[in-house]
């Protein structure tokens, strides 16, 4: 791949895109990823990306869409993002990015609670993500669990 080409991925505005809808906490969704990866992760994930359209036939670029690089885009950011985070709840974060997350609030019983851990548990063929919870008033520790889809 030329430098030409690569600086034209680069400036595409659906990776433009993907780094401002996921550097960025919406509306709807926070960002997975810490500020400490950002930048190392946008440098690789666009390497990654310009090696990955390198490899894909001429005749097969011209079947995709610009959606369809733009999954496979975001495919790749996220695949990038894991090595480089440093805590197992990152970890999650990135996996699961629409889950409730450490100091999210919760409820249970009309009474604030403040999400105080998460741990992803696998039995068998069965995953799921079991949050420790604190109540805000009473301080009691309680738990429940999300299944996640395998």
């Amino acid at each position: 791949m030329t430098a030409t080409e690569k600086l034209s991925i680069i400036d595409s505005d659906f990776i433009e895109q993907a780094f401002y809808f996921w550097f960025n906490d919406q509306q709807h969704i926070r960002t997975p990823f810490p500020s400490y990866i950002q930048s190392a992760l946008k440098t690789q994930a666009i390497e990654k990306f310009s090696e990955w359209l390198n490899g894909v036939h001429p005749d097969a670029k011209e079947e995709f869409n610009d959606e369809m690089f733009a999954e496979k885009f975001e495919e790749i950011l996220f695949e990038m993002a894991i090595p480089l985070i440093q805590t197992e709840d990152e970890r999650i974060t990135i996996l699961y990015p629409f889950l409730p997350r450490i100091n999210d609030k919760t409820a249970k019983d009309n009474q604030e609670s403040i999400i105080i851990d998460r741990v992803i548990k696998i039995d068998g063929d069965f995953k799921s993500l079991e949050v420790t919870c604190l109540n805000s008033i009473t301080n009691e520790k309680w738990v429940t669990s999300f299944e996640l889809p395998n």
